[in-house]
Protein backbone atom coordinates (compact mmCIF):
# COMPACT_ATOMS: atom_id res chain seq x y z
CA UNK A 1 0.00 0.00 0.00
CA UNK A 2 1.34 3.43 -0.91
CA UNK A 3 1.74 6.02 1.82
CA UNK A 4 2.31 9.72 2.30
CA UNK A 5 5.95 10.76 2.49
CA UNK A 6 5.39 12.77 5.67
CA UNK A 7 6.00 10.12 8.32
CA UNK A 8 9.05 8.62 6.61
CA UNK A 9 10.66 12.06 6.35
CA UNK A 10 9.91 12.98 9.96
CA UNK A 11 11.64 9.75 11.01
CA UNK A 12 14.55 10.49 8.67
CA UNK A 13 15.01 13.96 10.13
CA UNK A 14 14.96 12.59 13.68
CA UNK A 15 17.27 9.71 12.73
CA UNK A 16 19.76 11.85 10.79
CA UNK A 17 19.48 10.00 7.50
CA UNK A 18 17.76 10.77 4.19
CA UNK A 19 15.15 8.98 2.11
CA UNK A 20 15.91 8.76 -1.58
CA UNK A 21 13.48 9.94 -4.22
CA UNK A 22 14.21 7.98 -7.36
CA UNK A 23 12.42 9.24 -10.44
CA UNK A 24 10.74 6.55 -12.54
CA UNK A 25 10.50 6.56 -16.31
CA UNK A 26 8.88 3.22 -17.18
CA UNK A 27 8.06 -0.26 -15.85
CA UNK A 28 11.71 -1.34 -15.57
CA UNK A 29 12.58 1.74 -13.51
CA UNK A 30 9.68 1.22 -11.14
CA UNK A 31 10.35 -2.48 -10.67
CA UNK A 32 14.09 -1.98 -10.09
CA UNK A 33 13.57 0.73 -7.46
CA UNK A 34 10.84 -1.17 -5.61
CA UNK A 35 12.80 -4.44 -5.50
CA UNK A 36 15.92 -2.69 -4.24
CA UNK A 37 14.01 -0.85 -1.54
CA UNK A 38 12.45 -4.12 -0.39
CA UNK A 39 15.81 -5.92 -0.44
CA UNK A 40 17.46 -3.21 1.65
CA UNK A 41 14.41 -2.61 3.86
CA UNK A 42 14.52 1.07 3.02
CA UNK A 43 11.64 3.51 2.69
CA UNK A 44 11.51 5.02 -0.78
CA UNK A 45 9.86 7.78 -2.76
CA UNK A 46 9.04 7.25 -6.43
CA UNK A 47 9.28 10.58 -8.21
CA UNK A 48 7.37 11.36 -11.40
CA UNK A 49 8.03 14.52 -13.40
CA UNK A 50 5.25 15.92 -15.55
CA UNK A 51 7.24 15.00 -18.65
CA UNK A 52 7.69 11.39 -17.51
CA UNK A 53 4.03 11.23 -16.58
CA UNK A 54 3.07 12.34 -20.08
CA UNK A 55 5.49 9.80 -21.59
CA UNK A 56 3.84 7.01 -19.59
CA UNK A 57 0.45 8.14 -21.01
CA UNK A 58 -0.72 10.04 -17.96
CA UNK A 59 -0.69 10.14 -14.17
CA UNK A 60 -3.58 7.69 -13.88
CA UNK A 61 -1.57 5.08 -15.78
CA UNK A 62 1.44 5.70 -13.55
CA UNK A 63 -0.56 5.45 -10.33
CA UNK A 64 -2.30 2.26 -11.46
CA UNK A 65 1.00 0.66 -12.47
CA UNK A 66 2.78 1.57 -9.23
CA UNK A 67 -0.09 0.43 -6.99
CA UNK A 68 -0.46 -2.87 -8.85
CA UNK A 69 3.29 -3.51 -8.89
CA UNK A 70 3.65 -2.69 -5.20
CA UNK A 71 0.98 -5.30 -4.45
CA UNK A 72 2.16 -7.93 -6.96
CA UNK A 73 5.78 -7.78 -5.78
CA UNK A 74 4.69 -8.04 -2.14
CA UNK A 75 6.49 -4.83 -1.18
CA UNK A 76 6.39 -4.28 2.59
CA UNK A 77 8.47 -1.09 2.94
CA UNK A 78 6.87 2.38 2.89
CA UNK A 79 6.51 3.69 -0.68
CA UNK A 80 5.32 7.18 -1.61
CA UNK A 81 4.29 8.15 -5.14
CA UNK A 82 5.34 11.76 -5.57
CA UNK A 83 4.87 14.41 -8.26
CA UNK A 84 8.22 16.07 -8.94
CA UNK A 85 8.32 19.80 -9.81
CA UNK A 86 4.59 19.96 -10.31
CA UNK A 87 2.71 22.85 -11.83
CA UNK A 88 -0.45 24.09 -10.17
CA UNK A 89 -2.62 22.13 -12.64
CA UNK A 90 -0.32 19.11 -12.49
CA UNK A 91 -0.74 18.90 -8.73
CA UNK A 92 -4.51 18.61 -9.07
CA UNK A 93 -4.17 15.96 -11.78
CA UNK A 94 -1.94 13.85 -9.53
CA UNK A 95 -4.25 14.28 -6.54
CA UNK A 96 -7.11 13.00 -8.71
CA UNK A 97 -4.99 10.14 -10.09
CA UNK A 98 -4.19 8.78 -6.63
CA UNK A 99 -0.66 10.00 -5.93
CA UNK A 100 0.20 10.04 -2.22
CA UNK A 101 2.51 13.05 -2.34
CA UNK A 102 2.97 16.12 -4.51
CA UNK A 103 5.50 18.86 -5.06
CA UNK A 104 4.28 22.28 -6.07
CA UNK A 105 7.11 24.18 -7.69
CA UNK A 106 6.06 27.78 -7.34
CA UNK A 107 9.63 29.05 -7.31
CA UNK A 108 9.15 30.92 -10.61
CA UNK A 109 6.25 32.94 -9.19
CA UNK A 110 6.79 36.02 -7.04
CA UNK A 111 6.75 35.14 -3.35
CA UNK A 112 3.17 36.40 -2.83
CA UNK A 113 1.71 34.18 -5.55
CA UNK A 114 3.89 31.27 -4.46
CA UNK A 115 2.50 31.65 -0.92
CA UNK A 116 -1.12 31.87 -2.12
CA UNK A 117 -0.98 28.81 -4.38
CA UNK A 118 1.06 26.79 -1.88
CA UNK A 119 -1.43 27.57 0.92
CA UNK A 120 -4.32 26.34 -1.19
CA UNK A 121 -2.55 23.12 -2.15
CA UNK A 122 -1.45 22.47 1.45
CA UNK A 123 -5.08 22.60 2.58
CA UNK A 124 -6.29 20.31 -0.20
CA UNK A 125 -3.44 17.83 0.25
CA UNK A 126 -3.77 17.53 4.01
CA UNK A 127 -7.54 17.08 3.83
CA UNK A 128 -6.89 14.05 1.62
CA UNK A 129 -3.92 12.70 3.61
CA UNK A 130 -1.26 13.58 1.05
CA UNK A 131 2.13 15.09 1.81
CA UNK A 132 3.27 18.21 -0.02
CA UNK A 133 6.66 19.66 -0.91
CA UNK A 134 7.31 23.27 -1.85
CA UNK A 135 10.32 25.02 -3.36
CA UNK A 136 12.07 28.30 -2.69
CA UNK A 137 14.96 29.43 -4.88
CA UNK A 138 15.11 27.62 -8.21
CA UNK A 139 17.27 24.55 -8.62
CA UNK A 140 19.87 24.92 -11.38
CA UNK A 141 19.66 23.13 -14.71
CA UNK A 142 16.53 22.14 -16.61
CA UNK A 143 13.59 20.03 -15.50
CA UNK A 144 10.88 19.54 -18.12
CA UNK A 145 11.47 22.96 -19.62
CA UNK A 146 11.72 24.81 -16.31
CA UNK A 147 15.20 26.36 -16.29
CA UNK A 148 16.91 27.50 -13.12
CA UNK A 149 20.36 28.98 -12.65
CA UNK A 150 20.88 27.52 -9.20
CA UNK A 151 20.34 30.65 -7.16
CA UNK A 152 20.29 30.20 -3.40
CA UNK A 153 17.07 30.48 -1.45
CA UNK A 154 16.37 33.31 0.95
CA UNK A 155 16.14 31.81 4.48
CA UNK A 156 13.34 34.23 5.44
CA UNK A 157 11.31 33.21 2.39
CA UNK A 158 11.96 29.57 3.30
CA UNK A 159 10.51 30.17 6.75
CA UNK A 160 7.49 31.89 5.26
CA UNK A 161 6.75 28.92 2.99
CA UNK A 162 7.53 26.39 5.74
CA UNK A 163 5.09 28.13 8.06
CA UNK A 164 2.28 27.43 5.56
CA UNK A 165 2.32 23.84 6.74
CA UNK A 166 4.17 22.07 3.91
CA UNK A 167 5.65 18.71 4.89
CA UNK A 168 9.03 19.23 3.21
CA UNK A 169 10.89 22.12 1.69
CA UNK A 170 13.22 22.15 -1.30
CA UNK A 171 15.61 25.07 -1.03
CA UNK A 172 18.16 26.04 -3.64
CA UNK A 173 21.68 25.92 -2.18
CA UNK A 174 23.70 25.91 -5.40
CA UNK A 175 22.56 22.45 -6.51
CA UNK A 176 21.55 21.73 -10.11
CA UNK A 177 19.66 19.11 -12.11
CA UNK A 178 21.63 16.86 -14.45
CA UNK A 179 25.40 16.55 -14.68
CA UNK A 180 27.46 18.99 -12.66
CA UNK A 181 29.77 21.14 -14.80
CA UNK A 182 33.50 21.56 -14.37
CA UNK A 183 34.26 24.21 -11.80
CA UNK A 184 30.99 23.82 -9.91
CA UNK A 185 31.69 25.57 -6.58
CA UNK A 186 29.77 23.07 -4.47
CA UNK A 187 26.84 23.30 -2.09
CA UNK A 188 26.40 26.44 0.01
CA UNK A 189 26.35 24.95 3.48
CA UNK A 190 26.20 28.40 5.07
CA UNK A 191 22.87 28.97 3.30
CA UNK A 192 21.63 25.49 4.22
CA UNK A 193 22.53 26.07 7.86
CA UNK A 194 20.75 29.43 7.87
CA UNK A 195 17.65 27.81 6.36
CA UNK A 196 17.75 25.01 8.93
CA UNK A 197 17.94 27.57 11.72
CA UNK A 198 14.82 29.30 10.39
CA UNK A 199 12.74 26.22 9.55
CA UNK A 200 13.54 24.02 12.56
CA UNK A 201 12.11 20.51 12.34
CA UNK A 202 10.98 20.89 8.72
CA UNK A 203 12.55 18.10 6.58
CA UNK A 204 14.63 19.72 3.85
CA UNK A 205 14.98 18.37 0.32
CA UNK A 206 18.08 18.29 -1.86
CA UNK A 207 17.34 18.21 -5.58
CA UNK A 208 19.95 17.31 -8.16
CA UNK A 209 21.53 14.50 -6.13
CA UNK A 210 23.45 13.14 -9.12
CA UNK A 211 27.15 13.93 -8.98
CA UNK A 212 27.30 15.66 -5.60
CA UNK A 213 30.35 14.26 -3.75
CA UNK A 214 29.57 11.80 -0.96
CA UNK A 215 31.10 13.99 1.74
CA UNK A 216 28.84 16.89 0.72
CA UNK A 217 25.80 14.60 0.79
CA UNK A 218 26.64 13.43 4.30
CA UNK A 219 27.22 16.97 5.52
CA UNK A 220 23.92 18.12 4.00
CA UNK A 221 22.11 15.37 5.93
CA UNK A 222 23.64 16.60 9.19
CA UNK A 223 22.22 20.05 8.39
CA UNK A 224 18.64 18.87 8.03
CA UNK A 225 18.36 17.36 4.53
CA UNK A 226 15.99 14.39 4.85
CA UNK A 227 15.09 13.71 1.21
CA UNK A 228 17.48 13.54 -1.72
CA UNK A 229 16.35 13.33 -5.34
CA UNK A 230 18.16 11.13 -7.84
CA UNK A 231 17.27 10.82 -11.52
CA UNK A 232 20.12 11.48 -13.95
CA UNK A 233 22.48 8.97 -12.32
CA UNK A 234 20.02 6.12 -12.83
CA UNK A 235 19.50 7.20 -16.43
CA UNK A 236 23.25 7.21 -17.05
CA UNK A 237 23.67 3.77 -15.45
CA UNK A 238 20.82 2.36 -17.52
CA UNK A 239 22.18 3.83 -20.75
CA UNK A 240 25.73 2.61 -20.09
CA UNK A 241 24.65 -0.96 -19.37
CA UNK A 242 22.33 -1.04 -22.39
CA UNK A 243 25.07 0.31 -24.65
CA UNK A 244 27.51 -2.37 -23.49
CA UNK A 245 24.96 -5.12 -24.10
CA UNK A 246 24.40 -3.98 -27.68
CA UNK A 247 28.05 -3.22 -28.43
CA UNK A 248 28.92 -6.74 -27.27
CA UNK A 249 26.44 -8.09 -29.81
CA UNK A 250 24.29 -9.73 -27.17
CA UNK A 251 21.13 -8.57 -28.92
CA UNK A 252 22.15 -10.66 -31.96
CA UNK A 253 22.61 -13.87 -29.98
CA UNK A 254 19.56 -16.12 -29.90
CA UNK A 255 16.62 -14.07 -28.71
CA UNK A 256 18.79 -11.37 -27.24
CA UNK A 257 16.62 -8.82 -29.01
CA UNK A 258 13.69 -9.70 -26.72
CA UNK A 259 13.07 -6.51 -24.71
CA UNK A 260 13.01 -8.56 -21.51
CA UNK A 261 16.62 -9.52 -22.23
CA UNK A 262 17.64 -6.30 -23.94
CA UNK A 263 16.56 -4.13 -21.01
CA UNK A 264 17.68 -6.49 -18.23
CA UNK A 265 21.28 -5.18 -17.90
CA UNK A 266 19.98 -1.62 -17.64
CA UNK A 267 17.45 -2.65 -15.01
CA UNK A 268 20.19 -4.31 -12.97
CA UNK A 269 22.33 -1.19 -13.31
CA UNK A 270 19.49 0.91 -11.89
CA UNK A 271 19.29 -1.47 -8.91
CA UNK A 272 23.02 -1.08 -8.28
CA UNK A 273 22.80 2.72 -8.41
CA UNK A 274 19.78 2.82 -6.10
CA UNK A 275 21.52 0.51 -3.63
CA UNK A 276 24.62 2.68 -3.63
CA UNK A 277 22.53 5.79 -2.95
CA UNK A 278 20.43 4.21 -0.21
CA UNK A 279 23.60 3.12 1.57
CA UNK A 280 25.05 6.62 1.21
CA UNK A 281 21.87 8.26 2.46
CA UNK A 282 21.73 5.94 5.49
CA UNK A 283 18.18 4.69 4.85
CA UNK A 284 19.03 0.97 4.72
CA UNK A 285 17.15 -0.99 7.38
CA UNK A 286 15.01 1.99 8.34
CA UNK A 287 11.71 0.69 6.91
Amino acid sequence: MLVSAKDMLVKAKEGHYAVGQFNINNLEWTKSVLLTAEELKSPVILGVSEGAGKYMTGFETVAAMVKAMDKSLGITVPVALHLDHGTYDGCYKCIKAGFTSIMFDGSHYNIEENVAKTSELVNVSHQLGLSIEAEVGSIGGEEDGVVGMGECADPDECKRIADLGVDMLAAGIGNIHGKYPEGWPGLRFDVLDAIQQKTGVMPLVLHGGTGIPADMIKKAITLGVSKINVNTECQLSFADATRKYIEAGKDLEGKGFDPRKLLAPGAEAIKATVKEKMELFGSVGKA
